[in-house]
Parts: structure tokens; sequence; C-alpha cells
């Protein structure tokens, strides 16, 4: 008989998250996020505290940002670490679910452990239980199976014998990565078994890389070969599959240009002759004027977002062959694609041996010195001291202040668009945009997970006045734990992104700024003060150069730095850039929404004719 020790379901689940190892020797789980509450106090609490000294337990403010920060901190160590999330059974688990939403979306590793309702259903219903009328086993952690890439009920003590191994082959697949989520019955956490030693041996788990397979790779190579004009669409996955220097090294051996999707950013320095820069909705005139032409797109590690393909206006020539290159079969047939289902790095590599001496035709000399002449001017200090600074010229002031050692990081609102556009990403990982779900909220509590993944990172996080309101919470967090990051505010007084959407539209300015609001007072929200309120350092510049001796000092800070400088919320960069689908009314009454109306239709007809 094999030998059993006794734990409850809760210590045995602690003590396997403490046996999972990587490659490196490191726990693949770094370490636990956890806000206590009626559900996980009992079990998973006790089982925490008795674990202490082997895995770290660390307290945020909400949920949701909580399962941000460690979402951040797996998408910055390229999916090789993560770490786990516990939560009450009701609002407290239903808090995560736009992060495991986000995680989802971004294929990124995290493993939430909500608190569930009794499962010998005792005192039904039970304080924050979900009841359906028509079905007794709904809980309200069924919100989470539509967001998660593998859901489990652990509702018996012995389930997590067969839970945890798919829990940890899920998170560390290259294909079927994302978010898992153990719902955790709080009776059964405290309940005990008798489980096999052998069940916490220590583990590793090694990083697949799968390799095409022949007759993929071989109608890949024959379409390649044939095309005079093919680029590259660099996505997530180059990251993930540590692919940099392969797509380096395909590129040049063949001479072909790659474009950069959010999520793809800094897979080549952005000074490299083959760096076409942005692509889409959010790209720049060299990767978009080159994708329009081209006869052939090869997509390595992108899931082709419509903000990447224009909706796929930008890919609609008929002519063009499109191939995608992906660990997921999922991704990899998208839009009629001639797959290569390959981790990034192996596939590359054989496509290159398999290409020979092949070479595409030569690029256009200036499309790049063309763009930055266009664009690089906007990001210059302003020269009319009167007027309020674009969000142009603060990315340009922390360009001017960053090194090779910056993360420039952000999510939503106007800063992604215009740093997808104008940041000068130096070298991999040196960008970190959550794109996939744009969630607004994720930046601080993102921050402060890059800088625990890569502690000697210089990490400048962009966040607007609106994404502050939204989750701010973590930066208390972070001063406590004395996380250094610096954050910088844009106060454009609203949602100004959404709000030039609008008028984009056709539409009235109307309840996005918070001029244009139901109100009796005017808002004028301290955000130096509410950051300094919370441990952060914190300080309001008034100008741009102002700004640029503020970032000068985040060396000497200790904790989180927050500068805020109030900006302009109309102009955004006018170059670049492709169409994007965003549904017009077909009946109104006013004249400029009719307009964009004419026009949002004669796109739609353009694209079907394409």
């Amino acid at each position: 008989m094999s030998k059993t020790i006794r734990l409850t379901a809760a210590q045995a689940m602690v003590r396997y998250l403490t046996a999972q190892m990587t490659e490196t020797g490191e726990p693949f789980i770094a370490g636990i996020w956890a806000i206590f509450g009626h559900g996980n106090v009992a079990g998973i609490g006790e089982a925490l505290h008795g674990a202490r000294d082997q895995i770290p337990t660390w307290r945020g403010h909400n949920e949701q940002t909580m399962a941000h920060a460690a979402i951040a901190y797996a998408k910055q160590s390229g999916r090789r670490r993560a770490m786990a999330v516990t939560t009450s059974i009701g609002p407290g688990g239903t808090n995560m679910v736009t992060a495991a939403a986000l995680a989802h979306v971004n294929r990124i590793p995290v493993l939430l452990i909500p608190g569930d309702v009794f499962a010998h259903r005792g005192p039904d219903p039970v304080l924050q239980q979900i009841e359906s009328f028509g079905d007794g086993t709904v809980t309200a952690t069924d919100t989470f199976k539509p967001v998660s890439r593998y859901f489990d009920r652990i509702s018996r003590p012995e389930h997590l014998l067969t839970a945890l191994p798919r829990a940890f082959r899920t998170m560390t697949d290259p294909a079927d990565c994302g978010p898992v989520t153990l719902a955790f019955c709080q009776d059964v956490q405290a309940e005990a078994y008798d489980y096999p030693i052998s069940f916490f041996e220590p583990k590793i788990w090694y990083q697949r890389r799968i390799r095409p397979d022949m007759g993929e790779l071989d109608r890949a190579v024959a379409a390649i070969k044939a095309a005079k004009n093919p680029v590259i669409v660099a996505g997530g996955g180059v990251h993930y599959s540590g692919a940099t220097e392969a797509l380096q090294a395909f590129a040049e051996a063949h001479d072909i240009p790659v474009a950069e999707t959010q999520a793809g950013k800094s897979a080549l320095a952005w000074d490299h002759p083959l760096n076409l820069g942005p692509i889409g909705v959010t790209g720049g005139d060299p990767a978009n004027k080159i994708c329009e032409s081209a006869d052939l797109v090869l997509g390595v590690g992108t899931r082709f977002q419509d903000f990447t393909t224009g909706s796929w206006g930008l890919f609609a020539n008929p002519a063009r062959v499109l191939i995608s290159l992906n660990t997921a079969a999922y991704d990899a047939e998208k839009h009629g694609a001639m797959p290569v289902q390959s981790d990034a790095l192996v596939g590359l590599e054989e496509l290159t041996s398999a290409l020979g001496a092949y070479k595409a035709d030569a690029l256009a000399p200036d499309l790049k010195a063309d763009w930055f002449a266009a664009v690089d001017a906007l990001t210059d200090a302003p020269t009319d001291g009167n007027a309020l600074p674009t969000d142009m010229q603060v990315i340009g002031a922390v360009q001017r202040a960053a090194n090779d050692n910056t993360v420039a990081m952000c999510a939503a609102g106007t800063m992604p668009g215009e740093l997808h556009k104008l940041w000068k990403a130096p070298r991999p990982g040196a960008y970190h945009m959550e794109y996939g779900f744009s969630c607004m909220g994720y930046e601080i509590a993102g921050a402060m997970g890059i800088k625990m993944a890569q502690p000697d990172r210089d990490v400048i996080c962009f966040t607007g006045d609106g994404t502050y309101m939204m989750a701010n919470s973590e930066m208390a967090t972070a001063a406590m734990m004395g996380i250094r990051f610096t954050v910088v505010v844009t106060d454009n007084r609203g949602y100004g992104c959404i709000n030039r959407l609008q008028m984009g539209t056709g539409g009235a300015e109307f309840n996005n700024l918070l001029d244009h609001t139901i109100h009796e007072t005017p808002s004028a929200i301290d955000f130096a003060a509410h950051s300094r309120a919370m441990g952060a350092t914190s300080v309001k510049v008034a100008s741009i150069a102002e700004l640029e001796d503020a970032l000068a000092k985040r060396g000497d800070i200790s904790g989180p730095y927050v500068i805020v400088i109030d900006t302009d919320p109309y102009p955004s960069t006018p170059n670049g850039g492709t169409w994007w689908e965003v549904a017009v009314p077909e009946v109104s009454t006013r004249p400029e929404v009719n307009e964009k109306r004419a026009a949002y239709e004669a796109a739609l007809e353009k694209r079907k004719t394409q």
C-alpha cells in the first residue's frame, strides 16, 4: 500500500501548489493573493497560515485588481510563472470574473480559487449564495465557466487528485494556456482525507514546444516562396515562446518586414530596419501600407484581433494569402488562414530552414523615415506655454526620461493607441500592454505585478484619470509592500478616448467628459492628494518641463511614485491607423450621425468588394 498523509483539502491544495516547479527550479506559483471572507478564511486561510514559510500570501484591497496583479506578473514572466488568487464565496468571487475574462482573452495563466457554498447543503441557502429556482447545482462561481480555460468545483476532498494536475496542465500548455478556476466548497476545504504522499512529490512542468505538421509546413513554405511582398505580423506568442531572436533571424534571412501588434510590440527593437512598427487601427503608415499591398501575410503568435486587422479590412485583398503560425488550432484557422500549428520559436526555425535562400523584394526605403518625420514632432515639448499638453507630448517626455531598462505599460483609454504608434521600445519586454480585453483599472495593479516579476526593471505606468478612478486601491498595497514603480496620471477630466470616438461617429459630446455629465458641482479630483493618502509619493506638475524634472527623480523614490499632469482631451495622433468597424445608427435626427452612417455603409461595401 502507498503511504498516505491526513490533511484537510485546503492543506492538501496548498502543499501541492508548493511542489509544482518550473524548468529553472522555481515554484511555478510564486505566491497567492488573498482577501479572506466567509467561504475561505477558515479553510484556505488556515492552510495558508500553516504554509506561510513555503508560499507567500499577499493581502490586496480588491479581488479584481489582485487578479490583475497576478496576470501582469505572469505576462511579464513570459507565462513561465504564475500566481494564485483566493476569494470569499459571493461578491468576492464575482469581483474576480472580469479579471478571469482578461486572462482568458490574453491567454495568461492564473489560478483562481473562489470559495463556494456548502457541498452538504446543510445551511442552504448560505450567506451570499445565489439561488436558481430551476437548478439546485448553480452557484455564483458558475459565472467563471465561460471565462475559464479549465473550471472545476471541489465538492469532495479527493477531487483535488484529478483537478489540480488538470489545472497545471492547462496553465503550462502553450495552446490551452489561460485562467483556471477551482471553485472550492467551504465545508470541503475543512474536511480531512488520506492523501497519497506521492501526490506531493515535486514535479517539474516543462515548456512544451509543438513542432509543425510536415504537410502544413510544406504548404506554408511553398506559399512564401511564391510571394514577392510578404509581411510578418508579430503577436504576443512571439514573446511567450521566447522567439524574439528567432523572429529577427527569420526576418533578416529572408528580408521580410515585421509589423507589431499591441501584444507583439518590442519583439524587434523599434529602430531595426525590418521593423515596420505598429499595425492596424492604432498602427502607423509603414505597417499598414505594406500590409494593404502584401501578397502574403504571415501571422506569428497573433489571434488577429479586430484592431490588428482593421476589422479585417486591412487584409481584404482577395489576392492575399494568409498564413497563421500559432500554438492554438483555434487561432491558426481564423478567417480561412493556411494553418501552421506550432510553437513560434521552432516554427520559425523550421520555416527558415526549408525556405533556404529565399528573399522577398526590397522594401521602399523611405517608409519609416517619412513616418518618424510626421510623428516625432508631435512628442516634442510644447512651445506655447499656455496650452494644455497633449498625450503625445507626455509620451515624449517619458520617452526622453526612459532607458533600456524601462518597461512602459498601460491598458485602456487614450494611451494604448498613442503608445502603440509612438513609443520606441528598445528591446523585448520593454512594452507591456493589456489590449486584448482593454480593461480599465488594470494599470496600477498591473504595474505592481510587473515589478514583482522583474524587480530590477524601471516600470512606468501610463493611466488616465478615468482608469485611475476605476481601480486604484492596490496603490495602497504597493505602498505597504514597498513596491517601486512610477505612475503618470494624465488628467483630461473624463473619458477622452471614448469622447473622441463618440464625436467620430457623429455623436454629440455626451456623458464622457465630466463637464458633459449631469452634475451640480464641477468635478475637481486631486489625484496627487488621493494617491498620497494611500501612501504613495506624489506630485502634480504644470508643464512638460516639470514632468521631465519629476521623472528624473524617480530613482530616489521608495514605493509607488505618482506624477499627475493635466492634458488636453481632444488631440490625438492624426497619422497612421486604419478603419475600425463601429456601428453607426441607421436612423437619427442629427445630420452629423447621418453623414457618418453613409461613410460607415461605404466602408462596409468597400470591404465586401475587396
